[in-house]
């Protein structure tokens, strides 16, 4: 991991006297300086210089580092956007389901939107309409049949 070149450097000199603390650098003409500070002044020093690291680290662990574009995202999508061409032909197959569905005499066309769209049974539909199960089911059945011959019809021409 590359930090950034600092422009000083902190240093310690132990001798018998005591501990000195130091800092040193260079100004913008290029001459170095040696400056003597305080245990508290080199200590705050250091703990930003911590500081600084600690979120160049994170920086660097959360950084994304390719290039985020569409390619990529989708790329990473559990489900892939449709194409526009997908979403035109599926358009048009709702169209021509609406469409079959509608073209369907009145009883069918109620008791397959009752079955398919609104999740009813066949002995919740009956009751409704005071029939049997069974004409309900035949109902639904031939209601369903004729759909699919004329979405048949209008997707293989």
């Amino acid at each position: 991991m590359l930090y950034r070149t600092r422009a000083y450097m902190l240093r310690q000199v132990v001798t018998e006297d005591g501990t000195q603390y130091f800092i040193d650098f260079k100004d913008g003409q290029g001459v170095f300086h040696e400056l003597n500070v305080s245990y508290d002044f080199f200590m705050a020093f250091r703990r930003l210089e911590l500081d600084n690291r600690k979120l160049e680290n994170w920086d660097c662990r959360h950084r994304e580092f390719n290039e985020v574009w569409d390619e990529t995202l989708n790329r990473r999508v559990l489900r892939l956007p449709k194409s526009v061409d997908e979403l035109i032909i599926e358009e048009e197959q709702e169209e021509l389901l609406y469409k079959a569905i509608n073209d369907l005499p009145d009883i069918q066309k109620r008791r397959f939107l009752l079955y398919h769209e609104y999740d009813y049974t066949y002995y919740e539909i009956g009751k409704i309409e005071h029939c049997r199960p069974q004409a309900v089911r035949c109902s639904v059945i031939l209601a369903r049949e004729k759909i699919k011959a004329q979405m048949k019809k209008y997707l293989c021409a």
